[in-house]
């Protein structure tokens, strides 16, 4: 096996004998992932800056939930060679995100040289010449805000970086991307993305409507992320963005992060040839300095056995009951690409970006400089 990228044979070694010796991690996890990482190596991923602008080291789309990080979880966040992620938040009150922030920080508490938080392009850099993972603390909606905008400034201080205006309906602050209406932003969705502007906060419509993204793109004064999401006119999915959205979020310099999700086709599981046919179509619309991947998953690979299954079906089912569901979202069909579930699966991404042809630059780009630049645009330093 060769070295794992982004993490030493000894720190590997050390992190991973030790949790299966320990009994937390199981022989047959550190047999796959030691796989995991001897399948991929893209020469230039050690020094790349890697952001997935949707993605967690634990449980993730998923109705499971653990206490803290298993062992295996830290030890594939370690190996994924992932300098940051856009972390969701969750809670519709101040206390449950307080609460939710505090479970994070103990787990950054708890593994100090695996995990860091990131509030800054410095912080960005320092994970990335320390090996961690960063934890970039994100909203997939505002109902946290509800209709108190001084809410914002106490989100941002608790280390809020990223906020996505609406989930899949409608909220006080907009209409979401299976709202029938198509309403765009209130009055008060207006008034978030400048708050959001002024205290230098990354306006995310990744599940938002089509009308919301443009009101954003357009009220907002600094460039916007579509954190997770993909191309309409490769499949027509409601999550998916349509050609000129993303033409105009990329003429104010914004960055569409392509998920890994089934939506990336129109009914099968989808695969990496589906997932690198969005990430192209993308580029040739916005050009390559306005695409990245937002991949909607854990770090932790799927082991999808009768078990996981059941468990899928459970989720799925709740989710369309609740009307939240999108469609594409099957109880028979789990929800990543199927030859990409590695926590190497930048690196996987960019290897086959290479075979297609694209430039070292271009695949840099994309594995996550474009969203780093997006970060010091919004941020600053």
């Amino acid at each position: 096996m060769s070295p794992a990228r982004g993490v030493s044979r000894r720190d590997f070694t050390r992190l991973a004998a030790g949790a299966v010796a320990a009994g937390s991690l199981p022989p047959g996890a550190y047999r796959s992932l030691q796989e995991h990482l001897a399948a991929s190596e893209w020469p230039g991923y050690a020094n790349a800056m890697v952001l997935d602008f949707l993605a967690s080291p634990g449980p993730f789309n998923t109705p499971i939930t653990v206490p803290q990080l298993t062992p295996e979880m830290v030890v594939n966040a370690q190996a994924s060679g992932i300098t940051g992620v856009n972390l969701t938040i969750g809670g519709r009150t101040p206390d449950e995100v307080d609460a939710t922030i505090a479970k994070w920080a103990r787990e950054v508490a708890g593994h100090p040289t695996v995990f860091a938080n990131i509030r800054s392009v410095t912080d960005l850099r320092a994970a990335k010449s320390s090996k961690r993972f960063g934890l970039i603390y994100g909203f997939q909606d505002t109902v946290a805000i509800g209709d108190d905008i001084a809410r914002v400034k106490r989100y941002h201080d608790a280390g809020v970086r990223i906020v996505q205006l609406t989930y899949n309906v409608r909220n006080l602050v907009g209409d979401g991307c299976l709202q029938p209406e198509n309403a765009g932003l209130t009055p008060f969705g207006r008034q978030v993305v400048a708050e959001l502007n002024r205290l230098g906060m990354i306006v995310d419509t990744g599940h938002t409507g089509e009308q919301s993204t443009l009101d954003a793109i357009e009220v907002s004064a600094k460039p916007i992320a579509i954190s997770h999401s993909a191309c309409r006119a490769v499949a027509d999915r409601p999550r998916s963005k349509r050609d000129h959205v993303i033409r105009k979020m990329a003429d104010k310099g914004g960055v569409i992060g392509i998920y890994m999700m089934p939506f990336l086709t129109m009914g099968a599981a989808p695969t990496s040839v589906d997932l690198i046919k969005h990430i192209e179509h993308a580029i040739n619309v916005a050009g390559e300095d306005h695409v990245g991947i937002g991949s909607d998953l854990s770090t932790t690979p799927h082991v999808v056995d009768a078990e996981y299954m059941r468990v899928h079906r459970t989720f799925v089912e709740g989710r369309q009951r609740a009307g939240v569901a999108a469609p594409g979202e099957d109880p028979a069909v789990p929800m990543f690409v199927t030859d990409l579930n590695s926590p190497r699966r930048m690196e996987m991404i960019a290897e086959k970006l290479a075979a297609r042809g694209h430039s070292s630059a271009r695949i840099e780009k994309v594995i996550g400089a474009n969203f780093a630049r997006l970060c010091r645009d919004v941020w600053g330093e």
